[in-house]
């Protein structure tokens, strides 16, 4: 993409006032840090609470007659359980080729006072592709609109709560469960709020019109101990949280069962099936995947960076490092990658090739830090 094609989130003037180092990601110019740095924007999210940028992401309105239409249609090209997602509920899944693998993962949300609407939130490089799919498969009475004028924000980190409740009347924020969403008048502004992150914190996603973004990131930035974070932090954030990232761990070559995302296939589409690759997810689900995504821990300092050879203990070609780096809550270097099934289990010792040289290291349980989501 040309210099000249970068597009801007409507809070870009104030990273740069903020004095934050940008740089182009998926087509935006993003903040990847600001003057603290990324260890300690990634510390202040969990101790305290970190605002992020996430305009960026795909934002779009699936409407039709009823819900039963608009969940039947998209349960034919994701394998999530959506006829029975409850009004004000949550989903993670996947939009899947014929093959079974990932055009990308999404967030799925049925508002509780909207009887034919559903939202959608899907990953900035890949939202041209997931929109154009969807289009192309729209059943007669169901429309798809982009919210190319929202902007998203997420308050993420242990004071997420308790700053959204002071700006807020409306107690059912602070009571709401994780992967719970509903619209809420929050410092004057109107929003739709979701409990949800991908920081392993608990927080908030909060959509409002970009217009009036910068306006409320200000009053969030007021707050006690709300902090702007960078893409680097929320990087760091989301690898020890054990989380996958579309073009790292997932890509139209990968499963939701190697991926490890069994969890996001509920058990009625497991027995029926009518999603897009379901012979090969049904099958992986029955016999296992032949490789696996699993944790990894270095025994030493050295970090083991995305695209390092992972080898058995024998020096066998085994699989390789999707994402990987420095763990400041862990105090380690932390890595995700694929693996042959036989090398999965926890525990097992592999070796890293970092700089030519192997290095030993272990299959460790994903996430690599307990997650904080408030249960209710």
């Amino acid at each position: 993409m040309s210099e000249s094609a970068i597009l801007e989130t409507p809070l870009h003037a104030l990273h740069v006032e903020l004095g934050a180092r940008m740089a182009p990601f998926a087509g935006y110019d993003m903040p990847i840090q600001y003057p603290d740095g990324v260890l300690a924007e990634h510390l202040h999210t969990r101790s305290h609470a970190g605002l992020f940028d996430v305009s960026h992401m795909g934002q779009a309105l699936l409407e039709g007659a009823d819900h039963a239409s608009l969940a039947a249609f998209l349960e034919t090209v994701c394998p999530a359980d959506l006829v029975n997602l409850a009004p004000g509920r949550q989903r993670y899944t996947q939009l899947l080729n014929e093959s079974g693998g990932i055009v990308d993962d999404l967030m799925v949300t049925r508002p509780p006072d909207a009887a034919g609407e559903l939202r959608l939130v899907v990953n900035a490089s890949r939202k041209a592709v997931d929109f154009a799919l969807l289009r192309e498969r729209l059943p007669k009475g169901v429309r798809l609109t982009p919210l190319d004028e929202a902007a998203l924000i997420a308050l993420q980190g242990p004071l997420s709560a308790a700053t959204l409740v002071r700006l807020a009347p409306d107690e059912r924020l602070e009571a709401a469960a994780f992967m719970s969403a509903r619209p809420a008048r929050v410092a004057g502004f109107e929003t739709f709020v979701s409990r949800s992150g991908y920081t392993g914190e608990d927080g908030y996603e909060i959509s409002l019109p970009a217009a009036q973004a910068e306006m409320f990131a200000r009053v969030l930035l007021t707050q006690p101990g709300v902090a702007p974070i960078g893409l680097g932090a929320r990087d760091s954030l989301r690898l020890e949280a054990g989380l996958c990232l579309y073009g790292h761990e997932l890509d139209e070559t990968v499963d939701p069962v190697e991926a490890a995302l069994n969890w996001s296939i509920q058990k009625r589409r497991r027995v029926e099936g009518g999603f897009p690759g379901a012979e090969r997810v049904r099958s992986a689900l029955a016999e296992g995947p032949k490789r696996r995504r699993v944790g990894l821990r270095p025994d030493g300092r050295a970090p083991a960076r995305e695209g390092t050879e992972i080898l058995s203990s024998d020096g066998a070609p085994i699989g390789v490092v999707t994402s990987g780096g420095f763990g400041p809550s862990v105090g380690a270097p932390i890595a995700m990658g694929f693996v042959q099934r036989a090398y999965a289990a926890v525990g097992t010792p592999v070796r890293l090739v970092v700089r030519g040289k192997p290095l030993s290291a272990r299959v460790v349980a994903l996430p690599f830090r307990p997650h904080a989501y408030y249960r209710g």
